[in-house]
């Protein structure tokens, strides 16, 4: 069982690490010291319950109903073009400043974001439902199961206590307006990208169907 916990300790670390939607908001988050203990909580448990359901074997839903990719890519998408707007008009106007920003989104706003940036990206669904339940077929009976889905879910906790902490670290180096604007170009960039990548795969998909 130790084994099982280990190896879904790595395998959802090594998964979690990519830079993408989630992770960026965490960072975000964590540098300007908001709502950062909640929005670990939300995204361990949203970890927690999509890779159960992997291990579980549900996996095979997104195989049963093949419109499912299709919808979660156009909202996710749509999702992470307007939040990178967002985030290139306040590079823009250099609002962001850690320093300089003493207002802000509320906890039910931050969360909301943070539940849309796991729950709409389809990705999401691709590492925990497909991958890590590919992954956990590897070990038979109940308990070695339910030991490799822990072990995952320590690693999702672990990676963003991680991120949102750590990125304290680094806080006293953003206190300018030009970092801050840098930041958050770089931000709308990766969201940018990531709405891409989801639409242009939606469409090779479809072509080759």
């Amino acid at each position: 069982m130790f084994g099982a916990y280990v190896t879904g300790f790595a395998t959802g670390f090594s998964l979690i690490m990519a830079i993408g939607a989630q992770n960026a908001f965490m960072l975000r988050q964590g540098l300007m010291r908001r709502h950062v203990l909640p929005l670990i909580v939300l995204f361990g448990c949203s970890d927690a319950v999509l890779v159960s359901a992997g291990v579980a074997g549900f996996g095979a839903m997104m195989r049963l109903v093949p419109e499912l990719p299709a919808v979660f890519s156009a909202v996710g998408a749509a999702f992470l073009v307007i939040y990178g707007g967002m985030r290139f008009r306040a590079a823009l106007r250099g609002d962001g400043a850690l320093a300089l920003e003493t207002d802000g989104r509320g906890l039910k706003a931050t969360l909301m974001a943070g539940l849309a940036f796991t729950w709409l990206n389809p990705h999401v669904y691709l590492d925990t439902l497909a991958l890590m339940g590919a992954v956990s077929t590897h070990f038979t009976g109940i308990w070695p199961k339910a030991a490799f889905a822990a072990g995952a879910t320590t690693a999702s906790f672990a990676f963003f206590a991680l991120l949102g902490y750590g990125a304290r670290l680094v806080a006293p180096y953003l206190q300018s307006r030009r970092a801050w604007r840098v930041l958050d170009f770089l931000i709308a960039v990766i969201m940018w990208s990531i709405a891409a990548s989801l639409v242009t795969t939606e469409f090779a998909w479809a072509a080759l169907h």
